[in-house]
């Protein structure tokens, strides 16, 4: 595999997305672009999503002057972990798609916890 930046990225990522798989373990699944965030939880074995939230969303585009800062992640946390406490998911693991724990990522988190998910 070649040891260019994406390359690297995704190879954290496959490791953190096995951890999970052996503890089974729901994850929450983060995606970043410059203009948006994305979250969905993903049932243990990989195969299904149980709930999602983005910045895309009307109702959460409605609230957020851009998607693609930490007040759109802090939106972003904050509905992800009342959508899944509605549907009775409460433990689950961060996979954070091999990006750093830091800015957006970290702030999406924290908000999730902040409302009640244990991650």
């Amino acid at each position: 595999m070649a040891s260019d930046k994406k390359s690297r990225r995704l190879q954290r990522a496959r490791r953190t997305r096995a951890k999970l798989r052996l503890h089974h373990k729901n994850r929450l699944c983060v995606y970043r672009s410059s203009r948006h965030i994305y979250a969905q939880i993903i049932s243990a074995d990989g195969q299904k999503t149980l709930t999602s939230a983005s910045t895309v969303e009307p109702e959460l585009r409605k609230q957020l002057k851009t998607g693609g800062n930490i007040e759109a992640a802090k939106l972003v946390g904050t509905t992800i972990a009342q959508r899944a406490l509605e549907a009775d998911i409460g433990n689950i693991g961060f996979d954070r798609s091999g990006h750093q724990y830091h800015g957006r990522v970290k702030q999406l988190a924290e908000s999730a916890r902040e409302a009640g998910l244990m991650i």
